[in-house]
């Protein structure tokens, strides 16, 4: 753990801080868009699942309001072209949760606890999971939940801190996430944060 510390409290003093600091500030706007705003950064990441973050936001460019009211067969074609490997079932996901595109926002915001909404979403939207629901909360301006992908994964177990798991259950992602909070605490960011750095120090880059 105290090489993670360490490095990160190195990138603290860099360039990267400011970006960080600059791509947190992009997230906390969420809080003053609307639902549907909020409804595309939930495609967005519905996207992202088995799949990529640069991916999911060219599709955030191509289709944009799109993902409200284009039919099924009209975003598998999109989502084919951009070559997205499961284009008809992230379509399919994204019409079934069109049900809360008008008040995702006051559903998510009106629970107390970031983690009661979690579970709301894991529940309630299909094609979410933990770590999908985790990003979509960070990116609305929710500090902390932790996103756990395979860069966060690698990072932790190349560093000793986990042994990477096969599979990622509930169990398992919460047992992760204390971990990151630990880290976290340790180098005084919130998890989101600390997301961000860990996901520099593996990719070289801040995206969403």
């Amino acid at each position: 753990m105290n090489s993670i510390i360490g490095y990160i409290e190195e990138l603290k003093k860099s360039g990267v801080s400011k970006i960080i600091k600059k791509r947190i500030k992009e997230f906390e706007s969420f809080k003053n868009k609307d639902s549907k705003e909020w409804f595309l950064e939930l495609c967005f990441c519905i996207l992202t699942a088995n799949s990529s973050a640069n991916l999911g936001i060219t599709a955030q460019k191509e289709i944009g309001y799109g993902f409200l009211f284009w039919s099924r067969e009209k975003l598998e074609k999109k989502l084919k072209e951009l070559g997205h490997r499961f284009y008809r079932k992230r379509a399919e996901y994204i019409v079934l949760a069109r049900r809360y595109a008008e008040n995702l926002k006051e559903i998510v915001e009106n629970f107390k606890c970031e983690r009661k909404a979690r579970e709301w979403l894991v529940k309630n939207i299909k094609g979410i999971g933990y770590k999908e629901a985790s990003h979509f909360l960070r990116n609305v301006g929710y500090k902390n939940v932790a996103i756990i992908d395979r860069h966060i994964l690698n990072v932790l177990s190349e560093n000793g801190i986990i042994k990477k798991p096969k599979t990622l259950t509930k169990r398992r992602y919460l047992e992760i996430e204390k971990k990151l909070e630990e880290i976290a605490e340790r180098v005084n960011l919130s998890l989101a944060e600390l997301d961000l750095y860990l996901w520099y120090m593996k990719t070289r880059k801040v995206l969403k």
